[in-house]
This record gives C-alpha cells, sequence and structure tokens, in this order.
C-alpha cells in the first residue's frame, strides 16, 4: 500500500497546493515574486543612484554650483520653455555647457554596457565586448583614415572623421559576422574572427600613425583618447536614436540570451531558441550601438565589460535584469570617471577614455584570473 501512497509533494491536477502547507513557509509564486521584486529594486536604486551622479556632475567644473543651483536651473527652464526670458547665469552654463555633456555620457555609458552584456550572453564568454572584438579597432582605423586624407576634428572636417568612424565600426560588425558564418555561427568562430580583425586593424592604425605628420598623428591620437569634450544634443539626439532601435529587441530577447548563456546553443535549441538569429541581429545592434557612441566620443574601453560584470555581481545572470542593471551601472561609471577626469587635475581636464582605462585595465586582470577558476556568464 505504501507504493500506492501519493506522495506529499507531488499532487495531481486540479489539488489545491495550499492545502496541508505550512502557513510560515511561503508558496513558490510568492518567492517568485520576492525575487522578481528585489531584483526590480536594485534596477531602480541604480536608477535613483545615476540621477544623483548626474546632478553632482553638473556641479563640478570652473564656475562653482550647488545642488540647488543646477535644480533650479533645470527647472526654470523647462518652466519658462517657449517664453522671452533672459536666462542666468546658472541656467546658461547648465543647459548649454554641462547638461549635454553629462546626458552623452550617460547615453554612452548605459549604451556600451548594454553592448557588452549582450555580447557576453550570446557568445557565452565573460571577457567578450565590442572592444575585444575588434569593433572599436575598425572605428579606430577609419578616424585615422580620415585625418590622414586632410581633414581636421574642427569644422565640418570632425564630421566626415565622425562618419567614416561609424562605418568602419559597423564594416567590421559585419566582417565578423560573414567570416564567422564561414567558420559556422558558433560563439568560437565570432571570437577568433574579431581578435583576428582587432590585431589587424590595430597595425593598420599603427602604420597610419608611423606615416602621418605630426600635426596629424596629434589629432589621431587625441581622438583615440575618448572624450566627452564637444557633446551636441544632435550627437545625444543619434546615440538615443541608436538605443531607441537596438534597446527593445534586446529586452524582449532576454529569454532567448538566458538560455543561450546558461544552457548553450543545444539547450537553447531545445527550447525553440533560433540561436543563430539571435546571435547575428544582437551582434548587429550592439555593434550599432558602439558605433554611435564611439562615433562622436573616440574610443571609451572597458565600460562593456566592467559594468556587465558588476551588475552579474549585484543582480546575477539573469538577462531580463542584467540588461537594464549593466546600462544604469555603465551610466554611472562613465559619469564618475568623467567627474574624476575634470577635477583630479584641474584645471587640465583628463579624458574620460583614461581614466576609464586606469579603472577597468586592474578589473579585466581580476576577471582572467577569475575565468581560470571558472565564471558563469
Amino acid at each position: 500500500m505504501g507504493n500506492l501512497r501519493l506522495s506529499r509533494s507531488v499532487r495531481e491536477p486540479g489539488t489545491d497546493y495550499s492545502e496541508g502547507q505550512d502557513a510560515s513557509c511561503p508558496s513558490v509564486s510568492d518567492r517568485y515574486v520576492r525575487f522578481i521584486g528585489r531584483k526590480t529594486l536594485i534596477v531602480l536604486l541604480g536608477v535613483v543612484l545615476l540621477i544623483v551622479v548626474a546632478l553632482v556632475s553638473m556641479t563640478l567644473g570652473g564656475a562653482s554650483l550647488t545642488v540647488g543651483d543646477v535644480v533650479r536651473a533645470l527647472v526654470r527652464k523647462i518652466a519658462t520653455l517657449g517664453q522671452d526670458v533672459k536666462p542666468s547665469i546658472a541656467e546658461v552654463i547648465v543647459w548649454n555647457m554641462r547638461l549635454p555633456r553629462i546626458v552623452m555620457g550617460a547615453l554612452s555609458g548605459a549604451g556600451l554596457a548594454l553592448a557588452g552584456a549582450s555580447m557576453q550572453g550570446i557568445l557565452r564568454n565573460p571577457l567578450v565586448s565590442p572592444f575585444t572584438l575588434g569593433v572599436a579597432s575598425g572605428a579606430t582605423l577609419g578616424a585615422s583614415l580620415a585625418i590622414i586624407a586632410g581633414f581636421s576634428l574642427i569644422g565640418i572636417g570632425r564630421y566626415v572623421i565622425i562618419g567614416n568612424a561609424f562605418v568602419f565600426s559597423m564594416g567590421t560588425s559585419m566582417l565578423i559576422l560573414a567570416l564567422g558564418r564561414l567558420r559556422g555561427i558558433t560563439p568560437a568562430s565570432f571570437i577568433l574572427v574579431g581578435i583576428a580583425l582587432l590585431n589587424l586593424f590595430g597595425a593598420a592604425t599603427s602604420f597610419l600613425q608611423y606615416i602621418a605628420t605630426e600635426g596629424e598623428l596629434q589629432q589621431v591620437i587625441h581622438w583615440a583618447f575618448g572624450s566627452l569634450t564637444g557633446s551636441t544634443w544632435l550627437n545625444i539626439l543619434i546615440v538615443l536614436v541608436a538605443l531607441a532601435i537596438s534597446m527593445p529587441f534586446m529586452f524582449r530577447a532576454s529569454w532567448d540570451i538566458n538560455a543561450m548563456a546558461q544552457g548553450g546553443d543545444e539547450v537553447a535549441k531545445s527550447l525553440g531558441v533560433n540561436c543563430g538569429r539571435i546571435r547575428v541581429v544582437t551582434m548587429l545592434l550592439s555593434s550599432l550601438i558602439t558605433a554611435s557612441v564611439i562615433s562622436f566620443t573616440g574610443i571609451i574601453g572597458f565600460v562593456g565589460l566592467v559594468a556587465p560584470h558588476c551588475a552579474r555581481l549585484l543582480i546575477g545572470s539573469d538577462y531580463r535584469f542584467l540588461l537594464p542593471a549593466s546600462a544604469v551601472l555603465g551610466a554611472i561609471l562613465l559619469l564618475v570617471a568623467d567627474a574624476l577626469g575634470r577635477t583630479v587635475a584641474s584645471p587640465i581636464i583628463i579624458p574620460v577614455g583614461i581614466v576609464i582605462s586606469f579603472i577597468g585595465a586592474p578589473f579585466f586582470f581580476y576577471l582572467l584570473m577569475k575565468r581560470r577558476r571558472g565564471m558563469s556568464v
């Protein structure tokens, strides 16, 4: 008779699962709701912290402002929008000088981190980012070619350099996808092709620097440093459009990325995931974000590598929450790095790309050591 007795943990369909359950023990649904709530709360707290960091960043600079001054300038400008009212000095400083830089920094950090997290998921490698795959090297080569051809970072030539960097960056992504498909659409094939192109474009850029004049070499190096200086609302609009195109697909594909990252292609395919399509589209959208950002800012590395790992430590590897958390942390990281660059050696402004490298390089070594012990994406 004992063999015919139904286990307490196994119930037939239609059975009331709450019957006989300890009232002090939460149900599976309750635990899931709490699980979702905790992760959502972490993301929301990150957004609040981002707003605080942005406000504090706008107080830094040659003209001393308080957070109250910044808030009043923002509110007054919005309240008097469309009216013929003479702006205050604080409004001019905040809206014309500091706010575009801060918004561009937040969008750039969010975009690069989102691209990095997505690539790490679809390629199942925590050391992958748009920069380690050569996408940024393609942009550097494009910008260098434009500068060597006689275009300047000042005036109309700047837009030629930006356009060339964007085209070469997206072209690199297309080349990675094309060569990767020849070897089969696998994570290893994309990574190997990306590393090869990274070194090839790096060598080509070094050759251009070798034959460049002193003035051209200075411009190439200045562009490659990575900086938020000179950010305009038009630049911001273009980056915002790239994010608006890419983010909905990435967030909608988070379940599929979860399956690919945690179980591999075989498990994901058994669950109905079209791994090839998800991998190709995600690579293209990640490259679109990266190309849009670095075409205006220059090379800002390590954000796409560091921010996703910090988010993973805080929120786990569920890409439904990891993607937005990475974006928020990437924005915070870039704004903090920019604030340090503007204050550490004031009045000299250290390009944000240099500050990020100082922060990211030690963290990259940490990841390499942890990778040897086994590391989940």
